[in-house]
């Protein structure tokens, strides 16, 4: 009898560690692919995230929002994808889970762990200047003074030169077309330098070469001034892998991830999926989106030879929660490695020291969520973040395992108040906080 026990109570130990050990593997504890699966699994409520249901349904019923697409994921598993509203308010058609999304300068973060791939490879230094290897960029020059009535200015030598981790954390002195310095914004203008958004003709290697002709906006290093920094990091991506940047990309990363719906310039089968643009009038109300310099409804159909690798990629909520769960995951992705968690440490580790961006920090291609900005919402400290000029940002929080996107098309939006609130919402659902933040 006493070994009847025994045996079974060795059977027990046995299949409940053999169970453990199934519910823990480490490929799927550390690495999780992402799928489906119900909110409690993961320490979060269905009924607490359904809540962002009816704030977003009243961004869209009062007009604010056209569309809004959202998706949640947690220790790698996606408890809430869905899509909200209208593609066309027009024709009445819903926004759908899968549509595409012009995601701007949310392609930086993609290029910037394109060229890490490199710097792994030992292709690169990220304290060598870009002239190394870019040579047009060769005894910079800085901003003096400027003429604003017909478009002259003088400068000064800078001080020193550009170096790869400057342009990774956009302090390198170069501003943006459009948007960035007043100053900036003329002389690329004159200049005809590309922002990147609905300019498919030309080339990288011609219109990076021109922009290290003109002058920074300030000495490298001194502040952080957001630019076509990463533009740059994409034309040094095709000189080191001897690849356009859209190559390189989609053999080094989409394809590897299975980010299948990722473009600089959309095949004609994807087209159908393209989400609608909208803007808004002088009373905010939601009106189509008009051609204007470049950007229009049909960006990116046309086919291009411009790859910007600071804003020219559209792309899917699933597709760039794959490539952030990889992130989250410390480089590895359904078995595949693509970066050492060092590396993924030093991506997302304060680059910029005392300088701001904003309330946060910048690391090497994403903001960093600092202690003070940590205060205003529930997003922990050491999270970082993006989003696209359209409308669309994310963040990934590595201490609660969370991937977050959500998605609009509208520019300009006066009711951006709705990613803060889309933060809440997803915080506010977790019941159990992970073990080691207890």
């Amino acid at each position: 009898m006493r070994s009847l026990v025994l045996t079974g109570l060795m059977a027990g130990f046995f299949l409940s560690a053999s169970a453990q050990t199934a519910r823990t593997r480490p490929s799927e504890a550390t690495n999780p692919v992402l799928q489906e699966a119900q909110a409690e699994s993961v320490g979060m409520s269905t009924t607490r995230l359904q809540r962002m249901d009816a704030v977003i349904n009243d961004y869209v019923a009062k007009g604010r929002q056209a569309g809004v697409g959202v998706l949640v994921a947690r220790n790698g598993r996606i408890v809430y994808h869905k899509a909200y509203g209208q593609d066309d308010i027009q024709a009445k058609t819903p926004l759908k889970r899968d549509a595409i999304f012009r995601i701007a300068s949310q392609t930086k973060a993609i290029t910037s762990i394109g060229l890490m791939l490199l710097f792994e490879e030992g292709k690169f230094l990220l304290d060598d200047p870009i002239s190394k290897y870019i040579p047009a960029f060769k005894t910079p020059k800085v901003l003096d003074k400027y003429n604003e009535k017909d478009t002259t200015y003088t400068t000064v030598p800078a001080r020193r030169e550009i170096t790869i981790r400057q342009l990774l954390t956009h302090t390198s002195g170069i501003s943006y077309p459009g948007i960035g310095t007043k100053e900036a914004v003329a002389i690329y203008a004159k200049n005809r330098i590309p922002s990147g958004i609905g300019t498919p003709t030309g080339t990288l290697a011609d219109a990076m070469d021109r922009l290290a002709a003109l002058p920074l906006m300030h000495q490298p290093g001194e502040k952080w001034t957001y630019g076509l920094s990463v533009d740059v990091l994409g034309r040094l991506i095709e000189v080191l892998s001897s690849q356009s940047l859209d190559q390189f990309l989609r053999t080094r990363l989409f394809e590897p991830l299975g980010m299948n719906d990722t473009y600089f310039y959309l095949p004609a089968s994807r087209q159908n999926r393209l989400a609608r643009v909208y803007t808004e009038d002088s009373t905010k109300t939601l009106r189509r989106l008009p051609a204007q310099g470049g950007i229009s409804e049909d960006y990116p159909k046309q086919p291009g030879t411009y790859y910007s690798g600071g804003a020219g990629l559209s792309s899917t909520l699933y597709d760039y929660a794959i490539f952030l769960q990889m992130m989250l995951n410390g480089g590895e992705y359904g078995g595949k490695r693509f970066l050492s968690p060092t590396t993924v440490r030093l991506i997302t580790t304060n680059q910029i020291g005392d300088l701001n961006q904003g309330l946060d920090k910048f690391g090497l291609g994403f903001a960093i969520t600092s202690e003070r900005s940590a205060t205003r919402l529930p997003t922990s400290q050491g999270s970082y973040n993006w989003g696209g000029f359209f409308g669309t940002t994310y963040w990934v929080d590595p201490k609660e395992g969370i991937v977050a996107l959500l998605y609009t098309q509208k520019v300009p939006n006066s009711y951006g108040d709705l990613n803060d609130k889309f933060k809440v919402l997803v915080y506010q659902a977790i019941t159990q906080m992970n073990d080691s933040n207890r």
